[in-house]
């Protein structure tokens, strides 16, 4: 069987990962990989994702509380959000929210997804009584809510720093902060496909902030649409070097931009969309960039479906994200396989690859053996 070199500079790059970091310059390289090069850049992350943590692969059961669509953000990539005379906004009561925890929990969920478009009167006490309520009833079950966005503009309507918010947060008993509205952390991109939302300075004031507190999170990133290659690295980097200096990551998230629905392409017909070979590259470079410094990088299977997601996960990923009952952000926007998934499902996904499957909880910091 005939057998491919690579060339001396890959080689070089791919040997040389394990002990020296990756620079931007050979992370740009990278991407722009073809062929059968490509193979050994996924084996070479693959490698590194067993050295860091091994061969099992985690996931939470969690379910999405999805408390309002009113935003008044409206960003050129989202489906979800409208306006507050639109027929189909809506804001959730307290009834409606605690329904959907209790469902949720009777189904052994161990976090709750508090996600929601950005209210223009949401000030920090609106966030903080949604913490308590849910805190409340359910004290043995984790908050991960509200994006950096929704927190900067209710500090700013509070008249509040953002290390005061956060403290008031963590009081009523948010226990992580998600890393979303990063998309591309570059301010030209951002002013195309989300202009109202935070700068990629601000963005990274509100997660050093977050962090601060105590609050860890997670950090995201949502590509494919109007940014570069280059762009995509730069975004990595930024992200590596807050970590560097806050350790306040728990995971890493890539979201491919999922087109069918949104407003960008729907008002502009480009043809968007990351292919599943930039993913692939994606998922390999972030595991080469980030190493041990951030070692848990999730697959988003809700964005791009069940059996790419499990391919995924050859790449240097090592964690299925969660169960995700009731995500009306990615259901609007044209989930492949919708958005929910059994443990069942995941499990299947996991043990075809030889793995083993194990739950967690939102911090990584609690493992339980999965029943099968």
């Amino acid at each position: 069987m005939k057998s491919y070199d690579l060339s001396t500079k890959t080689k070089n790059i791919l040997d040389n990962v394990w002990d020296e970091p990756l620079s931007v310059e050979d992370a740009n390289y990278l991407m722009n990989l073809k062929g059968h090069e490509i193979f050994s850049l996924l084996e070479t992350a693959d490698n590194l994702r067993h050295e860091i943590v091994g061969d099992k692969v985690s996931f939470i059961n969690n379910c999405n509380i999805n408390f309002t669509n009113i935003c008044k953000i409206r960003c050129g990539f989202c489906a979800f959000g409208k306006d507050r005379d639109d027929s189909e906004a809506y804001i959730l009561d307290d009834d409606k929210i605690l329904a959907k925890a209790q469902n949720a929990v009777d189904n052994g969920a161990r976090e709750f997804c508090v996600m929601g478009g950005v209210l223009p009167e949401a000030d920090i006490d609106y966030y903080e009584h949604l913490c308590k309520l849910l805190k409340g009833e359910f004290p043995n079950v984790m908050i991960h809510g509200f994006s950096p966005t929704m927190i900067f503009d209710a500090c700013k309507v509070s008249e509040i720093p953002l290390d005061e918010g956060f403290k008031i947060l963590k009081k009523a008993g948010l226990d992580s902060l998600p890393g979303t509205a990063a998309e591309i952390l570059t301010d030209r991109s951002r002013k195309i496909i989300c202009p109202k939302k935070v700068t990629t300075k601000e963005w990274v004031e509100v997660v050093k902030a977050a962090h601060k507190q105590g609050l860890v999170g997670s950090a995201t990133m949502m590509y494919g649409h109007v940014e570069t290659m280059e762009e995509r690295v730069e975004t990595l980097d930024i992200l590596r070097k807050v970590q560097e200096e806050t350790h306040g990551f728990t995971e890493f998230i890539t979201m491919t931009f999922m087109q069918q629905y949104s407003p960008i392409f729907l008002e502009q017909h480009q043809n968007l969309g990351a292919t599943g070979v930039e993913d692939l590259k994606l998922y390999a470079v972030a595991r080469l960039m980030f190493k041990d410094l951030i070692p848990n990088i999730q697959v988003s299977w809700v964005k791009m479906g069940f059996r790419f997601a499990q391919i995924s996960l050859l790449a240097g990923a090592n964690d299925l994200g969660g169960t995700l009952g009731g995500d009306e952000l990615s259901a609007a926007s044209g989930a492949p396989d919708g958005v929910d998934a059994s443990i069942t499902d995941l499990v299947k996904l996991i043990n075809a690859l030889g793995r083993t499957p194990i739950e967690r909880n939102t911090k990584y910091t609690e493992f339980y053996e999965v029943k099968q």
